[in-house]
């Protein structure tokens, strides 16, 4: 049974989840130690500035879950340096089986997102699983599952248009600048950081500001994205002079402490002789100390301060939500269907292997006996026979089993009475198996 559990910006306030966050650089230390929780059989790691969650596949089925949800508070818990994983309860969410599928679906396609339809949750889904399956702790159903979402995704890009107008988080960054400053056009903007958020502000920010200006870590990265961009890189010891001059900061580096500090603000505005300064700190955990709005004609505003601004820009793109959520409905109905078909498959392999195994007994002890004088041909004929009776004696009981299944209906107690009547032999545990059935069953879950 497939299993989420995590905190968002609908759940859990900025102070909550960028303490849960988790940069690339920690990811495989995460992984291993969510992986290495015997309660869970799959897992994924998935880190974002509105979202932090497990997403697991729990060992022992229903039977498991609550060890296996007491686990992963757990591990989020150490991962956020609280004492107890109980701590976490008012700010979390769980999801459950069927339900998990559902939210893992909406999540990847960007229905729950602060900003709807933003292309970026793709990209950080698709991170946490090429991470995990690095890591080896996706090889089953689940990354079947986490599979099958990326295809929602597309599916909801392609056929609605709830992503247009949008470059997500950072366009409302560039949409909150324009609004307090009106024309940027004498304005300054630097850059804290030079990833896929840094790139979005400066396209977004480029086209109005009198200079942009790039300070990062890396000298060479920021220059890169400068060129692309016909703005400035600037070395990162050279940020408190840059904070003197520049009158939008937009913060998106992926340190986690603080870049911009009270003392080092104080400093700056000093020079800037009452010149406002706006900070956007998109970044979790928060680059910018908080602390520094309190300072005279200094503004900061973090993620979560941007949901008003989403909510401007949310109107136009309601109208597709319904005909993107008719997607998801469709797809997490198909992806179940498959799922139930393999619960009962192993029944199925095992009664077709059995009788196979005694009718093709049978036929080699005719063969060493009164048939020993037929030749390869008839023999292969004979074999080829009883092939195609197994595959018509077992159409109909397979079809039923996999449609009743399909249904949600008693397939569990009608592949045990097929058990029971069959003599069959105990059947591996569904995670023992699932990997191998996933991949034989691959072509049958809808496209």
């Amino acid at each position: 049974m497939i299993v989420v559990l995590g905190l968002s910006h609908r759940t859990a306030p900025i102070h909550v989840r960028e303490r849960l966050a988790a940069g690339p650089d920690a990811l495989p230390r995460v992984l291993a130690c969510i992986s290495g929780r015997r309660e869970l059989d799959e897992s994924m790691f998935l880190s974002t500035c509105n979202r932090v969650e497990v997403v697991a596949s729990v060992r022992g089925g229903l039977a498991g879950m609550d060890d296996a949800r007491r686990a992963i508070r757990e591990e989020l818990a150490r991962q956020g340096g609280v004492t107890s994983g109980d701590e976490l309860i008012p700010y979390m969410y769980e999801k459950l089986g069927d339900e998990a599928v559902d939210h893992l679906f909406r999540v990847t396609a960007s229905l729950d997102s602060m900003v709807l339809g933003e292309p970026q949750i793709l990209g950080q889904v698709k991170d946490a699983y090429d991470a995990a399956i690095a890591a080896g702790t996706l090889n089953g159903v689940l990354a079947r599952c986490v599979s099958r979402a990326f295809s929602v995704a597309k599916r909801v890009r392609t056929e609605t248009a709830i992503g247009a107008g949008t470059v997500g988080i950072a366009s409302v960054a560039v949409g909150l600048a324009q609004r307090i400053f009106g024309d940027l056009g004498g304005r300054t903007v630097l850059l804290l950081g030079a990833g896929e958020m840094a790139e979005a502000s400066a396209r977004g920010l480029g086209k109005g500001a009198r200079s942009v200006r790039i300070c990062n870590r890396s000298f060479d990265r920021g220059a890169a994205l400068a060129s692309e961009m016909q703005a400035a890189a600037v070395p990162w010891h050279e940020l408190p002079q840059e904070l003197a001059v520049a009158d939008v900061v937009v913060a998106s580096t992926a340190s986690p402490t603080y870049v911009v500090t009270c003392d080092m603000v104080r400093r700056a505005m000093k020079e800037r002789k009452g010149r406002t300064l706006l900070f956007i700190d998109i970044a979790v955990p928060r680059n910018v100390d908080p602390a520094v709005h309190a300072i005279d004609n200094v503004y900061a505003f973090n993620v979560d301060d941007l949901q008003g601004e989403v909510a401007r820009g949310l109107k136009a793109r309601h109208a597709e939500v319904e005909a993107a959520e008719r997607i998801v409905a469709d797809e997490v109905s198909g992806f179940l269907t498959w799922r139930r078909g393999l619960e009962v498959q192993p029944t199925v392999v095992a009664m077709r292997a059995k009788a196979r195994a005694v009718l093709f007994s049978e036929l080699e002890r005719s063969l060493g006996g009164r048939l020993k004088h037929l030749g390869e041909t008839d023999r292969a004929a004979l074999s080829q026979m009883l092939e195609s009776a197994i595959g018509k004696l077992f159409h109909a009981p397979t079809a039923r089993l996999k449609a009743r299944a399909a249904e949600g209906d008693d397939a569990a107690e009608l592949a045990a009475a097929m058990r029971f009547l069959f003599d069959l032999q105990e059947l591996p545990s569904p995670r023992d198996d699932e990997s191998a059935e996933a991949s034989d069953e691959n072509e049958r879950l809808p496209n």
